[in-house]
This record gives structure tokens, sequence and C-alpha cells, in this order.
């Protein structure tokens, strides 16, 4: 089979003029990057359209097509002759120069022309971090400048787009007196940035400047806290945002219409594209497929708890995606023979999918429909066990090769889902909004993860008090925590229960207007594997690019 860049070549693509007027926008209404890309005006009205919600299960090593699965889901409703338009997260040069590739879909499922979108696609990223770095300037200045604001303690930091180890500790000011002042200092990751949060949540312009007001960046002497208005800002980080905030149209393999914005990680912030993505969609289209990133219990957990309160919306469907390899890998099977038929470890890796559709379906009160990932090497055996433990919870499985075939090999997908649609739907949320920051991090690690006990270590029982002093308890949480269990082990596979769940740390995101729980290894800047994926691209004199994925 052609590498996904080799299909990406092969195939002719329409100009996004083209791509848009499937949803109504004529070209004076599109701000155009090249032929394939274009900005467009939000669009925020209330909307009847149908919200379908793609997760999965816990994700590991060998993925298991989040991304790819939206892609085919959308095409398919497209080619049944529904007005369909994707809503998905932008993806993270990091991840694309290191293990994970980038967030284009796969084989025939694909966004297109993936180089322009694996890479610097319209430079939303660089505002975000530029955005994020002026407000770490406007600090440093400030202590430089005689420290007029008493700066005691610094919770802000720099960011950049790559994963680089050596940046997560570092010291800044090392020169004479007139290049600052001494301190110590790190980087987080682009993505993890609390601009990038806020961005995904903002629902207007005057929205994103009064959340970015209220981030707070640091305490004072007198243990206050100091946020962006402060510093005087807030307008100028918002002017290199101005573009940023508009979502981006793209298209698929097949010409479905993709609005692609935002893309905050799901392990460590709440992992969906912007409010203002999905709105607009809900406006254009009458089905909208968007993705929560990571497992059901991180991503879609927050999607329900946090950016569906705050938008407003709720899924009519959600599709939890899984395949036989994951499955077996939860059930402990041999990972030098993942491929081979292996029943034993499918029959105990299947409580992983299990403990997704009791979230999803008992808990959240959602309308589910599993996607199974088929590959040439899953046997008819071990894809019948699937269909037949799903039957007795109550879910329709559809078997998907969309990887190879596109679109058609997600119509019984299609199906199923237009079906799950016409069904009422609602939202049970975890927590209620008036509970308190502890009880509402409880409940979410018992009810959805399985916990027996919560413990709140020393850092984190401060901040609970802190919380409560700064009048922040209304707000929804955040938890960080490994995306490989429910719990916050990642040793710990299948359906874990009962374990201990750790709280190390809580961090105020008065911005992006939730609290982070940080829960077990969490590192905000990841670093490079033993071999990057970098190492295996190339360009050629033509600057035809090969090896990205």
């Amino acid at each position: 089979m052609l590498s996904d860049i080799e299909i990406t070549h092969q195939t002719k693509l329409e100009h996004i003029s083209k791509v848009a007027a499937r949803l109504g926008l004529n070209e004076d209404e599109l701000e155009l990057y090249g032929k394939f890309k274009a900005k467009i005006s939000p669009r925020l009205e209330p909307s009847n359209s149908k919200l379908i919600l793609v997760t999965a299960t816990n994700p590991t090593p060998y993925g298991e097509g989040k991304t790819t699965m939206s892609i085919g889901l959308a095409d398919a409703l497209n080619s049944l002759g529904k007005k369909v338009c994707l809503a998905l997260r932008e993806p993270s040069l990091g991840p694309v120069f290191g293990i994970k590739g980038g967030a284009a879909g796969g084989g025939y499922s694909q966004l297109a022309p993936m180089e322009d979108l694996n890479l610097h696609f319209t430079g939303d990223f660089h505002a975000i971090t530029s955005a994020n770095n002026l407000i770490s300037a406007m600090i440093d200045n400030s202590l430089y400048q005689e420290n007029p604001l008493k700066i005691e303690k610094i919770l802000w930091k720099r960011c950049m787009d790559m994963n680089d180890r050596a940046l997560r500790f570092i010291t800044v000011g090392q020169g004479g007196r007139t290049d600052g002042v001494p301190r110590e200092d790190g980087f987080n990751i682009t993505a993890a940035s609390e601009i990038m949060a806020v961005l995904c949540l903002a629902t207007s312009l005057s929205d994103l400047k009064e959340r970015v007001a209220n981030i707070m960046v640091a305490y004072d002497s007198d243990k206050k806290p100091i946020y962006v208005r402060d510093l005087g800002c807030q307008d100028a980080v918002c002017i290199l945002l101005k573009d940023a905030i508009k979502p981006n149209l793209f298209q698929t393999l097949e010409h479905t219409p993709t609005l692609v914005h935002g893309g905050p990680f799901a392990n460590i912030a709440h992992g969906c594209n912007s409010v203002i993505a999905t709105k607009t969609a809900l406006n254009l289209a009458d089905y909208v497929i968007t993705e929560a990133g990571f497992g059901s219990e991180l991503g879609a957990e927050k999607f329900l708890d946090i950016k569906c309160r705050v938008a407003d919306i709720k899924p009519s469907a959600v599709v939890l995606v899984s395949t036989i390899r994951s499955l077996k890998y939860n059930g402990e099977a041999n990972k030098d023979e993942i491929t081979k038929p292996d029943m034993n470890a499918l029959k105990k890796g299947i409580e992983n999918l299990g403990g997704h559709i009791e979230n999803l379906k008992v808990k959240f009160g959602q309308n589910v429909v599993v996607a199974l990932n088929k590959f040439g090497f899953d046997t008819d055996e071990e894809i019948n066990f699937v269909k037949e433990y799903c039957r007795e919870l109550g879910v329709k499985v559809a078997v998907c090769e969309n990887f190879l075939k596109g679109g058609k090999g997600a119509l019984e997908l299609a199906e199923l889902v237009l079906k799950a649609c016409d069904k009422p739907s609602k939202i049970n949320f975890t927590y209620e909004m008036s509970d308190d920051t502890k009880t509402k991090i409880e409940k979410v690690a018992k009810e959805i993860y399985g916990a027996g006990e919560v413990v709140f270590e020393e850092a984190a029982l401060k901040k609970l008090e802190m919380i409560k002093e700064l009048n922040l308890s209304h707000l929804p949480v955040c938890i960080a925590k490994t995306q490989y269990s429910f719990s916050d082990d990642a040793k710990l596979l299948g359906r874990a229960k009962g374990f201990t769940f750790s709280v190390k740390d809580l961090d105020i995101r008065t911005g992006a207007g939730f609290i982070v729980a940080v829960c077990g290894k969490i590192m905000l800047m990841p670093g490079l594997p033993k071999v990057p994926a970098a190492v295996n691209m190339r360009i050629d004199a033509d600057g035809k690019i090969d090896g990205l994925s």
C-alpha cells in the first residue's frame, strides 16, 4: 500500500472555494491561504444540527485511529448525500517530528494537503506561541523595571511548539544587569499553554480579551494574585491572536469540508478543537463530526463536562473507536506477537472497551456506537467476539475499513450513526458546578476512572484552600493524567478499579476557566524519542516531501 503522503500526492484536490460552496460560503467570505486552505468568520448562532463526538478506548503505542475514523465517517455521510462538516484539532509540530506523527488521519481517510496541515498550516500555533511569550516578556520586563507590581512568585512559563526536554527547567537572565533578572524558568509545549485553552474556549474576540486579561501569572510579595490585566498587555496579546481566532477551512481526500482549529492536549488540557469552530460548523452543516483527544475518560469527559457547558451544545451520538490490537494490548498480550490471534488476551482486554461503554452510555447518558477499526490480521473469531460483547451491552458495532477504502469503508458506521442521531439526546454531567473543587475531582476519579480512594498531596491541599480564598470553587476541573490507563498509573491496563488516585498539585487557570488537577507523571514539555520521526523525513530539490505521516 502507498504511504499516507503518497496517497495525498496522487489525489486531485479541489480549490478551497469549491469546498466552501458545499457549506453555502462564497469566495468573498474566504480569507485565502493559497489554493487549499482559508480562514472564515465565526458563526455562533444556536443550531439544531446534529453533533457527533468521536472518542476512543485508551490509546496504545499502535494508535486506534480516531482522526482517521472521524474523516471516514464524514466522507461516508457525504457520500450518502448529507450536508456534513468536520471540526477537528490542529497538529502540534512536537509530535509530528517526535513519535506520534501528524494529525491528518491516514490511508484513504485523510485531510489534504497533509504537509500543509502538519507543518505551519495558517500560522495559528505560531501566533499562540508569540502571544504566550509576549506575556513572559512583559513579566520579565516588569521585574527589570524595578518590579512595580512586587512580583515574587511567577506561575507563567514560556512555550514553543516542539518537543525539547532541555527546556523543561532553565535559568534566564544570566548575563549582566542589562540582560534581565536571573531566575529559574522553563518552557511548556504550545499545546499546553493556557493561551491555547483560552483560544479554544473563547466565544468571541471580546470574550477572548476578557479571558486573557483574567489569566493569573504570578503572586506578589503579599501573596496576592497578579493577572495579565495588571501587566496591561491583554489587548496586545489579542492583537497577535486576531487572525488565529478564525477557523480554518480545509478538505478531506473526498473533498468533505473540514474546519481545523486549535489543538490543546487532552492529557494536560481539555483536548478539543475550538468552541468557535464547532459552533460555526453547526451553523453551516446538518451533521458535524468532532473529536476529543485520547481515551473517553479524558477527552470525552472534558468535552462533556467542560466544552459542552461553555458552548451550550450536546452530542446527538458518540462514536467509540477501538481496535482488536488495542484490546489485546490491554489484555497483556505478548507485544511481539500482538498481530497474532490471542483470544485469552482479547477476553481480558475487552474490559477496557466495556469501561468506556459504561461511562458513555450509562453515566453520561450518550447514544453510543462502537467503531471497530479493522486490520488485515484481525480474525473473524476476534471480530465476532467483540460484536457479541457489545450486543450484550446494548451497543451496535460497525466494522470499519475506511483506511483502505475511504468513505465506502465507513458506510456501515454512517448508517448506525444516523439512526443514533434520531434518538433523544442529553448529558448527565459528572458533577454539579456548585460542587467544590475537591468534590468535583473525587467524582471524576471515582465515577469515571473507577478509583477507590482519592488522595490529595500537600501541595494540592494548599491549592484547595487558595481556590476557596479566591472564590474559584465554581470552576470545572480539568484532570491531567496518563492517557494509557483509566488510572493515574500508565501500567494499570484493562479496566482498573479500586485504585488509589493521587492528586499532586492544582493549577489555577483563571483565563481558561478551569482548575487543572495534576496527577501522576505528567510533563508539559515532552521530549523526542530515541529515533525521532524527523530522521526519516526527506525533501528533494523540487520541494517534494517524503516520510511525513
